[in-house]
């Protein structure tokens, strides 16, 4: 099942983008830049079920609705409004633990949509493995981060990581921060997960 999530940059958008890996979902990624056209395009093209959702997208969301016959419930993370769930009343629900998904390596894991400068927009679909592909460049980009850096010469030791990441004395958690909006992929695959893959903040 493809899950929109259509939200900026806020704690609640990591926990739905590992929530949907957990369950063996696709996320699909949807910038809050988007208007009422470009929303029902993807969500009607990808068969989205579920769509979590902005406060101040809903409306746009809850507009183009009509258009989406798969999309089956929307949770608002904020006031409801229109939406089936709240993100907070979801959250607090009783409801069985759930086992993570034993996905495999080609398994879908993320669809994100081109720009459609070149016609209607494409959706790519990222498989499972790609987070892992993926590491050795950001880590790379980012001075060695989350890592202390290469080994200095003649010396056994190690420096701190700079990039993206705060220099930090060794022994404390780095953190990582970047402007790029998670529902891209140099914001999702290159900074987001592969920040919450080595456990940084």
């Amino acid at each position: 099942d493809r899950v929109a999530i259509v939200l900026p940059q806020r704690w609640e958008t990591a926990v739905a983008q590992m929530a949907a890996s957990a369950l063996g979902a696709v996320a699909m990624p949807l910038s809050m830049l988007f208007g009422p056209e470009a929303l029902a395009f993807r969500l009607r093209d990808s068969g989205t079920v579920l769509a979590i959702v902005d406060a101040a997208a809903l409306d746009a969301v809850l507009g183009v609705r009509a258009e989406c016959p798969a999309l089956r419930t929307v949770v608002a993370v904020g006031p409801r409004g229109g939406a089936e769930l709240s993100w907070d009343d979801a959250l607090h629900a009783s409801h069985a633990p759930i086992e993570p998904a034993d996905t495999a390596a080609d398994d879908p894991a993320v669809l994100i949509y081109t720009s459609g400068t070149t016609g209607a927009p494409k959706g790519a679909l990222i498989p499972q493995r790609a987070l892992i592909g993926n590491l050795s460049g950001f880590v790379c980009s980012q001075n060695w981060f989350p890592h202390l850096g290469p080994p200095a010469p003649g010396r056994g030791e190690r420096g701190v990581g700079g990039g993206g990441a705060g220099r930090s004395p060794v022994g404390e958690r780095p953190v990582f921060w970047s402007p790029a909006d998670w529902a891209w992929t140099g914001g999702l695959m290159d900074a987001l997960l592969p920040t919450l893959y080595f456990g940084a903040t």
